[in-house]
């Protein structure tokens, strides 16, 4: 088959006026090639025609092999079924199997191909939402020694304003700690927070998500609304997990030093609002800016405060210690 440039060479010079002989001594070609083409009327594309495919051994497994895979988009990435795991399991498990391993790699990497180009949906955000999910970094204390800290990050997509603060892990105490010092920060409470799995506030089982007790206490006491991600939906606090790295880079790099985390978190909360200066990278227009819009749209705060603390009774030991959390 010709490339277009020399079928568009004999069109051209038909239109001339000359004929097959001498077009095809021309161009080199052979005069039935050439007669081929000039005899052409159209030269639109074909529509690509669906391919149908052959009988195959894998056929009755299929439907279970879509079944495992659709399950695993729920798990961790290193939990889910390679390739060579589901032949394994289809000759452990399905009497009959008899399909080659080559045979399952094919099928399970076009299934995957197939995930891929599904493709998402950009979501929009309006002002006062927002969005919760922690980070890890180093830094070191006053001995100098290294030590990891966990890193709330709150964000605001509408404007992409954001907060972070630091704390020893991920509890509901630290995650309802972070928020209400931002809350009082900004004047005002997010009418809605996306959280990541579950992380910190409550317990994922199956597709249902049980909030911790003390959670919920501190939700109905700010009336905020709150929505959890999907497994493996990254992209639904896209902005969150894009700014837990921009505070990793730009806030902890080189490895800071925190002698007392409580001044360091009010330390944090100003040279965040620094980085509102710059502009957004799709509107045009400063963050601050983008930011009052948020901040106009937030619900007011309580006239109480919501003190973050746990109670608990415990028993201690004939030494007197007594274990919390089981620590």
């Amino acid at each position: 088959m010709l490339k277009m440039e020399r079928v568009e060479m004999i069109k051209d010079l038909q239109t001339r006026g000359l004929g097959p002989v001498a077009i095809a001594e021309r161009l080199g070609i052979d005069r039935k090639t050439v007669s081929k083409y000039m005899a052409m009327e159209t030269f639109g594309e074909r529509r690509p025609s669906h391919s149908v495919d052959k009988p195959s051994k894998l056929d009755p497994f299929k439907p279970l092999i879509r079944e495992w895979l659709e399950e695993d988009r729920k798990n961790r990435y290193k939990q889910r079924h390679t390739a060579k795991r589901i032949h394994t399991r289809l000759m452990e498990e399905c009497p009959g199997y008899d399909a080659s391993y080559p045979l399952v790699q094919r099928y399970v990497k076009s299934l995957r191909e197939d995930q891929y180009e599904e493709g998402t949906q950009e979501l929009v955000w309006h002002p006062g939402e927002a969005q919760a999910d922690f980070g890890e970094a180093d830094f070191y204390d006053v001995n100098g020694e290294k030590r990891s800290y966990k890193y709330l990050c709150v964000t605001f997509p509408y404007s992409n304003a954001g907060y972070t603060q630091l704390f020893g892990g991920e509890t509901a105490e630290c995650v309802a700690q972070g928020l209400k010092d931002i809350f009082h920060r900004i004047g005002g409470v997010p009418r809605r927070i996306v959280f990541d799995n579950a992380s910190g506030v409550g317990r994922r089982v199956s597709e249902h998500v049980r909030m911790a007790e003390f959670f919920l206490r501190f939700k109905a006491h700010y009336g905020f609304q709150v929505t959890f991600c999907n497994p493996a939906a990254g992209h639904e606090k896209g902005n969150v997990e894009n700014k837990v790295g921009y505070f990793r880079r730009n806030l902890f790099v080189p490895i800071q030093t925190v002698v007392d985390v409580r001044v360091f978190n009010e330390q944090l909360l100003e040279r965040c609002e620094k980085d509102w200066q710059r502009e957004h990278y799709k509107k045009g227009t400063s963050i601050e800016r983008l930011f009052s819009d948020d901040r106009r749209a937030l619900l007011y705060l309580p006239t109480a405060s919501f003190p973050v603390c746990r109670y608990a009774r415990l028993k201690t030991d004939g030494y007197g210690k007594f274990q919390v959390d089981g620590k």
